[in-house]
């Protein structure tokens, strides 16, 4: 049960390998992968898990290996956190930044389809920022996938200066 059929460094190594060559992919796939799992999305990543579960134990099933490599990558996700936290361009890196995808009542088609937005997910972000399109001033997928909507102000509004 404790006996591992790998060296300690062996599992660390896999489990980083394995942690960094996940988080290159899931940035590259695009914000809206990350943003609210449809069913779907809920698949991909259990199936993700199961496809790279060899490839972090490498056959090992003991406990004391699979301790080690969820101490890898509690350790690496910790690490990666406070990098992210304590410079803006990893954050930026890591993160991404938001993006401008609609201003003044209009969406840019282009921008929604390269970053695979769909048209009911603009509508969602419309009715939950109680916001008519035409009374949008602006419109961000934010880094985490999700849409924030700017209401343009109203001209009773007083004038902020």
């Amino acid at each position: 049960m404790f006996d591992m059929d790998l060296p300690w460094w062996e599992f660390v190594a896999r489990g980083a390998l394995v942690y960094v060559a996940l988080l290159v992919m899931v940035r590259l796939s695009g914000r809206r992968t990350i943003s609210q799992l449809t069913p779907f999305d809920l698949l991909v990543v259990m199936l993700l898990s199961e496809a790279v579960s060899n490839g972090l134990s490498g056959g090992d099933d003991s406990v004391s290996g699979g301790l080690i490599i969820a101490a890898t990558l509690i350790v690496l996700n910790a690490g990666i956190g406070m990098l992210a936290a304590t410079s803006h361009r990893m954050e930026s890196l890591l993160d991404g930044d938001s993006l401008l995808i609609g201003r003044d009542g209009v969406f840019f088609d282009k921008v929604l389809r390269r970053n695979r937005v769909g048209e009911s997910d603009v509508r969602q972000a419309l009715r939950q920022a109680d916001c008519a399109q035409h009374e949008m001033q602006c419109a961000f997928l934010e880094a985490d996938g999700s849409i924030t909507i700017m209401k343009r102000p109203l001209a009773t509004d007083p004038v902020r200066t």
